[in-house]
């Protein structure tokens, strides 16, 4: 499944930094001085205009950035430029990818003092861990999972999706892996490498007479739920927070028993960074409360794999809301899967909604 249409959905702006959290964001810390690189999406936190000068005040270190416009060409990036990065974004099926390679360095957790309050699922999550060392600080998450109309019962498993009360009420999102996970999920099986793929097979054919729409992006899901075409749909949780807060729409988001869809972005340190001190402080700063709030409240970003900054966040917050801490616990990440098993996953779909088609 794609992020890049959640990453592209943040709307950021520059805010004025609150006075005097700088310095307090970094208690105790010695820092390396100079420069460090950071390679990330462009827009998705890291760059914020406000956070760079507040960094670079409180340690002496200036931040700059090099952009990827897919996670293919981030590991090209890491892979030909060695000594390049102090720090990349990563998520986390792609963190798996760069410890196989030795693309990243362990973390040294002691120079990172805000991960102790990160949840312990994800920092033990085994795609940011080789032989019992971290690789990555867990940054952000968010999952996909069920999206349904306010006013209706709340639906307890991915079983809505076929249920005849909802009978050309549907939406599912236009994914492999998407439509795959939540099918492997509600059979029972591992979502990254479901067993009986026929089995998933026929539970998405199941769904044949109630879908009405496949859905590719938030601006069409949105379109579509306004203009009533589905009532209950596979959602984005943060797709679901834009759209209350800035579409207006009456949109519950529900994580069934089965638990929802889930993905991590962590950052790593390339090996040779040449200046993996500046990386570790930044990383700090990354998943500071303080930090994160401001982020979150001015501009808008996922959730937080920092418990305490979650918690942090006004209590009618409705990212706070939507994503529960309960749901890190019940969620299955997701991996990255071997091209034929991809292969297989894309194959399947493309049958499934020629089916739907007939």
């Amino acid at each position: 499944m794609t992020e890049i249409t959640r990453r592209n959905a943040l709307k950021l702006m520059s805010a004025t930094l609150i006075a005097g959290a700088g310095v307090s964001m970094l208690p105790g810390m010695a820092f390396a001085a100079g420069t460090i690189t950071v390679l990330n999406w462009q827009g998705y936190g890291t760059d914020e205009a406000w956070s760079i000068k507040a960094f670079q005040e409180a340690t002496g270190i200036e931040v700059v950035h090099d952009y990827y416009s897919s996670e293919a060409e981030m590991l090209t990036k890491l892979r030909t430029n060695p000594g390049t990065y102090d720090l990349v974004v990563l998520n986390a099926a792609r963190c798996a990818q760069a410890m196989a390679e030795d693309l990243i360095s362990p973390i040294d957790y002691a120079k990172v003092p805000n991960i102790s309050s990160v949840a312990e699922n994800l920092r033990s999550n085994e795609n940011f861990n080789k032989d019992g060392v971290g690789y990555a600080v867990p940054w952000v998450w968010g999952l996909t999972a069920i999206a349904m109309r306010e006013g209706l019962p709340k639906a307890d498993s991915y079983a809505v999706f076929g249920d005849p009360a909802y009978k050309g009420r549907v939406g599912l999102q236009d994914d492999a892996v998407g439509a795959i996970a939540a099918a492997a999920l509600l059979t029972g099986q591992d979502m990254n490498n479901p067993k009986d793929l026929d089995l998933v097979k026929e539970t998405l054919k199941g769904f044949k007479s109630n879908v009405k729409l496949l859905w590719s992006t938030e601006d069409q899901w949105n379109k579509s739920f306004a203009a009533k075409e589905f009532d209950v749909a596979m959602y984005w949780s943060g797709g679901a927070v834009r759209s209350r807060r800035v579409s207006k729409l009456p949109v519950d988001f529900v994580v069934p028993k089965e638990g929802g869809i889930g993905w991590v972005d962590g950052l790593g340190i390339p090996v040779g960074a040449p200046n993996a001190e500046g990386a570790h402080a930044f990383a700090n700063w990354m998943i500071d409360p303080k930090f994160y709030v401001e982020w979150a409240t001015k501009a808008g970003a996922p959730a937080s794999a920092n418990t305490a900054a979650m918690e942090s966040l006004p209590a009618d917050d409705l990212s706070r809301q939507i994503h529960k801490p309960e749901y890190i616990s019940s969620m299955s990440i997701m991996s990255a899967l071997p091209d034929d098993r991809r292969e297989a996953f894309n194959n399947l779909w493309q049958e499934v909604k020629a089916f739907y088609a007939e």
